[in-house]
């Protein structure tokens, strides 16, 4: 039987994916050769990384398939082989003469490696351009829960990236996409990472999957708030945030009991005051106990700003468009736009727990865990009767902390003592406390109760009547919020 062009291609892909792992082509190298920032990388750094990179193997590699730069077909067959030059060649990643000219960016991001559209250029983008990891993707990453699961979900696959991600702990992953170049890079980026449990369909959002249910769902699909339907990554279509609505509404319904669901989102608001009605709306409506992370918040007119920055260099095409923009959202009644993520947790309990943070995309790291830990934990709380019951539990540190005391000086009386503890990882989530109470959780041993711990602090710092009974108060508010952010655990 003859091998179709499809087979062929992802058998090169995969040889590929291997030429790359031995020329240790991934995070590590990168930022090795290119500095700190070399993952914000646009096409205006190109002329100095290129001239900062070393004759290796490895920087070859770099300039060919990060930078996105021509490299003659001899070097590069030094540096991959001729049988991954031809790799690129034959999954139309690069156009092969004398010299290597990439059509595409493979981007390493964790132990993967992900091949998409090569550097955005804005508005000279084609409508069905394939972005590359984002800062969205990498927000949904972050704050995907990442259990083994029997089958996980992909809504709006584009690149394939949270697929992938997903297909390392699920047994199988369906993948949607209505662009056929995003479903065509998600079948080669399988390959390349020797994936063989990623099933991709074609369809919008979650009309490919029928009537199934899954354990985890993960949505990175375009919603921008826009009058455009320009690009099919970036804008969402429908009213307002009307897309955002039925992801995260669809998102929840499509869920089996004990599933997860990540989904970015951007919610709109009449009102600056209250920004979060309609997003708190929609997660009430699920079933689902429910976090919402906000990431970025602005009014009309920054939002279409922020989204029309690569006109910015033109100064009349940028004000058509922001007027365009401002009319939209007026005629909307719009004032605030949220973006951010929605992370769902079909619990089957009647009445389900909503929570609601602000979180910084540059600064968060992964944070499943956290998130499945905060999740255990406000089951655990919402079970208890009062909320001293929380005395007769035993807890540990779960998350790495930081623990700050600052002394504030005042004028003709003793100096104030103030204190906060934050998450050194995952959400970098804040909490300001009473500095008697950060030494309760500094002393948490999960072989004592709460409050055998407490007694323990009391006596060493001699309280007693009712400044004990404010260390209990205070300690246990702290431990709540502690334990809700997954930064405690229920020992």
């Amino acid at each position: 039987m003859a091998t179709d062009a499809a087979t062929t291609n992802r058998a090169a892909a995969a040889h590929l994916g291997e030429a790359l792992r031995a020329v240790g082509y991934a995070e590590d190298g990168i930022i090795e050769l290119l500095g700190e920032d070399g993952y914000s990388t646009g096409p205006e750094d190109l002329p100095t990384h290129a001239r900062r990179l070393p004759e290796t193997k490895l920087a070859t590699t770099v300039r060919l398939l990060f930078l996105g730069l021509a490299v003659p077909t001899a070097e590069a067959e030094r540096a991959l082989g001729r049988r991954a030059v031809e790799a690129l060649a034959l999954t139309g990643f690069a156009e092969v003469d004398d010299e290597v000219v990439p059509r595409t960016r493979i981007v390493p991001v964790e132990d993967l490696l992900i091949a998409a559209d090569s550097y955005s250029r804005g508005i000279e983008d084609p409508a069905d351009y394939v972005a590359a990891f984002s800062p969205t993707s990498r927000l949904c990453d972050a704050l995907t829960p990442r259990p083994q699961v029997d089958s996980a979900l992909d809504v709006g696959t584009g690149s394939g990236a949270q697929a992938l991600l997903a297909a390392r702990h699920a047994r199988r992953v369906v993948a949607t996409d209505v662009n056929p170049r995003a479903l065509e890079f998600t079948r080669l980026n399988a390959a390349l990472n020797g994936l063989a449990n990623i099933e991709v369909r074609s369809g919008s959002l979650f009309e490919p999957a029928g009537d199934e249910h899954f354990d985890l769902i993960v949505c990175n699909a375009p919603y921008v708030i826009s009058p455009e339907r320009r690009w099919t990554y970036r804008d969402a279509g429908g009213v307002g945030d009307e897309i955002s609505e039925r992801v995260v509404r669809e998102a929840a319904a499509r869920l089996n009991d004990g599933g997860f669901a990540t989904v970015t989102a951007s919610w709109v608001a009449p009102d600056a005051e209250e920004p979060d009605e309609r997003v708190l709306a929609w997660v009430d409506a699920t079933g689902c106990d429910a976090w919402i992370f906000v990431a970025w918040g602005a009014d009309a007119l920054d939002h279409a700003a922020e989204w029309n920055a690569d006109l910015a260099g033109d100064a009349e095409a940028f004000a058509e468009r922001l007027d365009d923009w401002n009319r939209y959202l007026d005629e909307l009644g719009v004032r605030w736009i949220s973006e951010g993520a929605v992370v769902l947790h079909r619990t089957g309990r009647s009445r389900p727990v909503v929570r609601i943070d602000e979180v910084d995309q540059e600064e968060i790291e992964a944070a499943g865990d956290q998130i499945e830990r905060a999740f255990q934990a406000r089951a655990r709380l919402a079970e208890l009767h009062r909320s001293t019951d929380l005395l007769d539990e035993r807890l540990r540190v779960a998350s790495k902390l930081r623990l700050e005391h600052v002394l504030e000086p005042q004028p003709d009386a003793p100096a104030v003592t103030s204190a906060s503890v934050s998450l050194d990882d995952g959400t970098f989530s804040a909490v300001d406390a009473d500095p008697d109470a950060l030494e309760v959780v500094f002393e948490l041993d999960p072989d004592l109760t709460l409050a055998e711990v407490l007694d323990e602090v009391a006596d060493r710092l001699d309280l007693s009547g009712e400044d004990a009974l404010r260390l209990q108060r205070d300690t246990l508010e702290l431990c709540r919020e502690l334990l809700e952010l997954g930064a405690l655990q229920l020992a």
